[in-house]
């Protein structure tokens, strides 16, 4: 897989007589599509987007995933495993030991060595309660790999309001900001009012019978009368924190 500074560097290469023609069409050959028995892995997705594409790991099995990771770590790029269980991380894992695993976020990565990563921006990550921690914590765990500096504010829900008012000043600093809530979601409503940065919310499927596995947060979030705001799908924390983190390295900020 094949960054445009990398590309850029070939090339330079290549006119400075450092790297043969040949060499380069033989990574060039690799793009755009990298195919395999069961999968075509997107080998153009970070030239095109400046990101490379992301594993999903439900519904594959753990000789697929093996597969797909040794292609990612051959290939020297950043590798993302979202929606992993403990037990197929714990099997991934013996077979390629560099692999890293939060529990709590499902979520599987490996930085290439040498690619030091420095924090940038501010994402700020909030949560309605502790059970939206998972899905908060894939959304945290998103914005932190892929590079955006990212600050915790969990378990400040609408019913104790006060917890998320005394955070004024950081959600004023923030360049963008997740709000991950059940319930009724009401909390990315309030958010978005004390915010001068775009709000991403993501609707849980933690509550009550009439929430509807995550449709009722979903609604109240889609209906927010507070401008500025964006819903990803039910429990996608994932999707969140890459827009989140798009939006905070692309934006233009003033202090």
């Amino acid at each position: 897989m094949v960054s445009e500074g990398q590309l850029r560097r070939w090339l330079r290469e290549v006119r400075h007589g450092r790297r043969t023609i040949a060499d380069v069409v033989h990574h060039l050959k690799r793009l755009p599509i990298e195919p395999i028995s069961f999968a075509r892995l997107d080998t153009h997705r970070r030239l095109r987007r400046g990101l490379p594409e992301a594993i999903l790991c439900e519904g594959k099995t753990v000789a697929q995933l093996v597969a797909l990771t040794r292609r990612m770590i051959a290939a020297r790029e950043l590798l993302l495993l979202t929606r992993l269980d403990s037990s197929i991380a714990r099997q991934l894992q013996q077979r390629i030991p560099v692999v890293r695993y939060d529990a709590t976020a499902r979520f599987g990565f490996w930085i290439p060595p040498g690619k030091r990563i420095s924090p940038r921006g501010l994402v700020l990550v909030t949560s309605g309660g502790t059970a939206d921690g998972p899905i908060a914590e894939e959304a945290a765990r998103t914005v932190q790999v892929l590079g955006s500096r990212t600050v915790r504010l969990y378990d400040v829900g609408v019913a104790g309001i006060h917890r998320v008012l005394s955070a004024f000043s950081l959600i004023q600093r923030a360049r963008a900001i997740i709000v991950v809530a059940g319930m009724e979601g009401a909390l990315a409503s309030v958010v978005a009012g004390l915010a001068r940065c775009p709000v991403i919310a993501v609707p849980t499927s933690i509550g009550y019978g009439a929430s509807f596995s995550g449709i009722g947060p979903l609604l109240t979030m889609l209906n927010s009368c507070v401008p500025g705001v964006a819903v990803v799908n039910i429990d996608n924390g994932f999707g969140a924190g890459y827009l989140a983190h798009v939006v905070n390295t692309q934006a233009s900020w003033r202090a």
